[in-house]
């Protein structure tokens, strides 16, 4: 399956150009022709692909944040990646999109839906570092990449004699910085050397998404995954959104991708972002935030919520653990987004904000900033 020209006889399923996005698209597009078939590809008036399975195409959409190496907290941050590509799917120009969640805004936008959230993978952040150093092993002023001010924050917080700097380009481009260390298997068409060649090798380490090494199969640049008592990851990180038009048109395509809805991870990242939401957080602001399901078959189900607000120069944290008791899982997989235990996980993040907030959350950090300063 290769990005391609529209195809009316086929599903459109649009998609940024870099290799994770294509890659994690491309994933998604093999999981929903090999559970949905003709279906969904009626109810999208294309045509099915061989024997009644459905045909998806890749569409790229260039975005605003792709190509331009402009701090993405002055780009604007979250919503700089899925805006194009909500108005691509608004537009006609494309039938579904698949979104990295914790790029995904949080407020709703109208006309449009997240029909499914597939299992999600693991959320945590990766130290990709030379000669295999750990965190606790870098020496005093090592030079640590990173265009996210959470990450930052809280690397400060965890060493601050670090010297963090900021980083923008994609995944290989991120690596080929780190001094000494060698990228195998990324692919020809996508080259390791950074924007500009006189930045090759110049940082000490860099950290990124543990699930975007896993994804991309580099998973072995990794020298340490960091655990959550050090790095609390970005709310969503780790989950992919479907998104596709809401009504009666896409209706039957939404059935046919509820059957890759994973519920775990749908319950996660609605408390994650409900947190976010509630505390009216800007693209830039460094929160952290991790919830998952403990119980399960004969225990009641409890989901619980961590997320910690942590100051641009790490100096200073405010935290909560809280947990809330989810209902019986409804089990029905035409609204998997409408359920008692989604508002109960809705809720739960709301809670937390609020305790974030009373313990003066908003008081060591600017949680509407869209460009913070690091003086």
């Amino acid at each position: 399956m290769t990005t391609t020209e529209t195809d009316s006889r086929r599903l459109r399923l649009g998609t940024r150009g870099s290799r994770l996005a294509l890659t994690q698209s491309g994933q998604v597009a093999e999981a929903l022709m090999a559970a949905g078939g003709g279906s969904a590809a009626a109810a999208a008036g294309k045509a099915s692909e061989g024997s009644g399975g459905l045909g998806i195409d890749l569409v790229t959409v260039r975005t605003d944040g792709d190509g331009d190496r402009t701090p993405l907290r002055q780009l604007g941050g979250v919503g700089v990646f899925a805006a194009r590509l909500r108005h691509a799917l608004l537009d006609g120009e494309v039938d579904l999109v698949v979104h990295s969640f914790k790029d995904l805004p949080t407020q709703p936008v109208e006309g449009l839906e997240v029909i499914c959230v597939p299992a999600r993978e693991d959320p945590r952040d990766a130290l990709c570092a030379r000669d295999g150093l750990t965190l606790a092993d870098l020496p005093e002023g090592a030079r640590v990449g990173t265009g996210s001010p959470r990450r930052a924050a809280q690397l400060l917080a965890a060493r601050p004699d670090l010297e963090v700097v900021d980083l923008r380009g994609n995944v290989p481009t991120r690596l080929a910085r780190v001094r000494g260390l060698e990228v195998v298997g990324v692919g020809t068409d996508e080259p390791l050397a950074p924007s500009r060649a006189d930045a090759a090798g110049d940082l000490d380490a860099v950290v990124l998404a543990l699930s975007g090494l896993r994804r991309l199969g580099l998973e072995h640049c990794a020298s340490e995954v960091l655990d959550l008592e050090t790095m609390l990851p970005a709310p969503a990180q780790g989950a992919l959104a479907v998104e596709a038009r809401a009504g009666e048109d896409s209706a039957e395509l939404a059935r046919a991708a509820a059957v890759l809805d994973d519920e775990p991870t749908r319950l996660a990242v609605t408390a994650e972002r409900a947190l976010m939401a509630q505390l009216g957080a800007g693209c830039a602001a460094p929160v952290g935030a991790w919830a998952h399901l403990r119980g399960g078959s004969q225990a009641p189900r409890v989901l619980v919520l961590r997320a910690v607000v942590t100051s641009l120069d790490g100096g200073q944290e405010v935290g909560c653990e809280l947990s809330t008791e989810l209902p019986e899982a409804s089990g029905g997989p035409g609204a998997p987004g409408d359920t008692a235990a989604v508002r109960a996980a809705e809720a739960l993040g709301v809670r937390a904000a609020e305790v974030l907030l009373d313990d003066g959350a908003d008081q060591i950090v600017d949680l509407h900033a869209n460009k913070p300063r690091r003086d």
